[in-house]
This record gives structure tokens, sequence and C-alpha cells, in this order.
């Protein structure tokens, strides 16, 4: 055998035994055993349907696992379109970076269209990018008004996008969601739910140490997205 070819049977085996340099190498994935995606979401946040509006409201507390409070002043509802809004819990990087590729995706929609995406086709467009993005530690709710009435969406990291009248999410939830069967009712008016949304975040921040130190409050109608800050509960109850 020429020394040449010893050397290269040589070379292709170290090839064979590790990563190919012809070949792109990719980091791995999140392990799953199948089931849901595991997601730590200390925060609490709630979308109501009402008549003329749709409400959302959040706690403003930014923790670490829960324990130590790393932000007092967080606003986790933002708006995507002028008819739509998302509240955020989860990891605060892949929330702030799923806000910026949904909007940009509404923004590319309307361009094109001159419309705003209807809220139905905007949650269908969010679950997808849950799904096949970065976005391993989110899980939002999407409230909207369009030409068929209020819409609140539950998303999570696996893609899915539940539609109901009302809901909840993060570590506050079981106490939010408590006050939200007791409270909610067909016919609310928007000052109605409101203070229903006010009271659930105002419970689960009384039980739940990821949740507190104020609510941010937005009404979103077919026209506007309203959102508004508040440290003190009193005046909302």
């Amino acid at each position: 055998m020429h020394p040449r070819d010893s050397e290269f049977s040589r070379n292709r085996q170290r090839f064979d035994d590790g990563p190919s340099p012809y070949e792109p190498e990719l980091g791995s994935l999140p392990e799953s055993d199948g089931g849901a995606v595991e997601t730590d979401t200390g925060t609490t946040i709630v979308g109501i349907v009402t008549d003329d509006a749709v409400v959302m409201a959040t706690d403003m507390r930014a923790s670490l696992g829960g324990r130590v409070v790393s932000n007092k002043d967080v606003q986790k509802v933002e708006e995507i379109q002028p008819n739509a809004a998302l509240t955020m819990s989860g990891s605060v990087g892949g929330a702030q970076s799923f806000i910026r590729s949904l909007r940009a995706e509404a923004s590319l929609y309307e361009a094109r269209r001159g419309e705003h995406m209807s809220i139905g086709a905007l949650a269908t467009m969010a679950s997808n990018l849950l799904r096949g993005g970065p976005f391993f530690r989110v899980a939002p709710l999407l409230g909207g008004y369009d030409d068929e009435g209020g819409h609140v969406y539950s998303l999570d990291p696996t893609g899915s996008s539940l539609s109901d009248e009302y809901s909840a999410q993060g570590s506050g939830m079981p106490y939010a969601l408590g006050v939200l069967e007791q409270d909610y009712e067909e016919g609310l008016s928007a000052a109605d739910g409101k203070t229903i949304a006010a009271n659930a975040i105002h419970s689960a921040s009384e039980r739940d140490t990821a949740s507190g130190n104020g609510i941010y409050l937005a009404e979103i109608t077919p026209e506007a997205v309203h959102i508004e800050g508040h440290k003190e509960f009193d005046e909302l109850l």
C-alpha cells in the first residue's frame, strides 16, 4: 500500500468516528419525553372578552425563579397591531423576541394586503412561530377585536392555540382562574371586565410570590389598544 493511501485511510477513519467536515453541525435541541414542554412562567396574565372590548391584564413583577424580584415595573402587555395585543409569561428575552417577530409578520401582512390580519389568523401565525421558532420558554395570551368580535387565545410553546371567552396563564393562573370562573358572565361591559381582571391579578399577587408590584391593564377595541399602569389596586376594585 502506498504511504499516502495509508495516511488517507487513517484520516478517513477519524472523520468516520467524529463529525464530518463536509456537513453542518447542529446544536442540541431541548429534550422532551413526548409530553408538553415544561415552561417556567412566573407571572400572572389574564384576558377577558367583553361586549365592546377585550380586556387584558398583567402584574408588574419580574422574578428569578419566583424567589428574587429582579424588576418591579415590567410592562408585560404589548400592542401587536392597532386591534390586538399580547400578554407575556415565561422568559423575558424569549417573550421580547417573540413580540418583535409577531409584530414584523403583522406589519408585513398589512403592507401586502392593505388591512390588518384577523385575530384568528394572527393567533395561527403566533402558534406557528412558537412551534417552529426559538421561543421554548414563552406562554402568552393573545387578545384582539375584529369584525367577528372579541377574541382571547391561549398559546404555548408546543404551538397550540385555544380560543375562550376568558383565560389566564403563568404561575398565578390557579388564583386568577378562580376569580374569572366566579365573576365572568356574558354581556360584560369593558368597565366590568377591567374590574374582574384587576381582581384576578390582585388575588394572584396575594398568594403567588412570582406576581405582584401592581397591574397593567389593556383595553382593546377595533380602533386602538389603550394600556395603562397602576401601582395600587384600590381605585380599580
